[in-house]
């Protein structure tokens, strides 16, 4: 604090941190808290709010376990029933399909942040690097409108498989995977290169010397990034996938355009609940159950790959 100060004045100081102070409780503490309060109040009348029916409980959180039916399960050729609420099965889905795209991402960025950092030649990067990012400048909406083209039955993909006799009719890309293949895919597409920054940097700070002198000793190519590079890299993977993970736990936009008919993302609940239901009260239980569990996510993470949380948010 002394530091700042000295550096910026006491004008500039006091203004940083009133303004730091205001959005963080006005923008950010006050909005969950209150929030978190309705989570625990029924969804009422007006006429009832603050009367004998207006008590603190759990039944919103509750909720999730509500009306229990079976639920056929195919997986791999394998069917099975669940007995379970259709609104935690689709929680368990999101969790899932969420980790899947943060898994892929992380397999499609891997290689290619190596490529940039330590094979490509310096007097290259940039370009690369404006390829990659020209596609951020465009919204995420058009993005996702473009996937949905891209992914329509008798679309573009579909076409070109056609042509070269993979396929032949239409193709439902959105159908496979129980109806979240095209969602996985256009997550990915939009977020990949939240996945990519953090391991890019993670690698540009690790000396190659370390990398050549496993290669003298005898190191495989895989030892070498299970040995040498993942693990200097482990801030940076876990950044991404928490980042990632997060970003795709919490999408609307994706799955609102590209899931199939029987499919839904929790976040289409929770948007159904506050504004279709008009239970602001249920939805805000929903969302905290949401927040929770990536609270765990990022807890697990932190653990898997033994960083702090000053190493991912660097």
């Amino acid at each position: 604090m002394q530091a700042m100060v000295r550096r910026y004045g006491g004008f500039i100081t006091g203004l940083s941190l009133a303004l730091t102070a205001f959005w963080l409780l006005v923008l950010v503490l006050i909005p969950y808290f209150d929030m978190f309060e309705s989570s625990f109040r029924p969804y009422l009348p007006f006429v009832d709010i603050g009367g004998p029916k207006d008590i603190y409980s759990l039944n919103n959180y509750l909720s999730i376990f509500h009306n229990p039916t079976d639920i056929k399960v195919n997986f791999f050729g394998f069917e099975t029933k669940l007995f379970m609420s259709i609104h935690l099965w689709v929680f368990f889905l999101t969790i899932a399909f969420s980790c899947l795209s943060t898994f892929l991402a992380f397999l499609l960025c891997y290689p290619l942040a190596y490529y940039l950092a330590k094979v490509l030649e310096p007097g290259r990067l940039a370009t690369f690097m404006l390829i990659l990012i020209i596609p951020m400048w465009v919204s995420e909406l058009l993005r996702t409108f473009a996937m949905f083209i891209l992914l329509a039955f008798n679309g573009p993909l579909t076409i070109l498989l056609q042509s070269i006799g993979v396929v032949t009719g239409g193709v439902r890309w959105t159908w496979s995977l129980w109806g979240y293949s095209g969602v996985v895919f256009t997550l990915i597409y939009v977020y990949v290169l939240f996945m990519l920054f953090p391991v890019y940097n993670a690698m540009t700070s690790l000396d190659s010397n370390q990398i050549e002198a496993a290669k003298d000793l005898g190191a495989s190519r895989w030892r070498i990034h299970r040995r040498v590079v993942m693990p200097h890299c482990k801030p940076g993977i876990a950044s991404g996938c928490v980042t990632v993970f997060m970003l795709c736990v919490g999408s609307l936009l994706v799955p609102g355009l590209l899931n199939s008919p029987s499919s839904q993302w929790f976040t289409e609940l929770i948007y159904s609940r506050m504004f279709v239901e008009n239970d602001w009260n249920g939805g805000a239980a929903y969302a905290f159950l949401m927040l929770i569990f990536c609270t765990i996510f990022v807890t697990l993470t932190m653990r898997l790959f033994k960083v702090g949380l000053a190493d991912i948010a660097k």
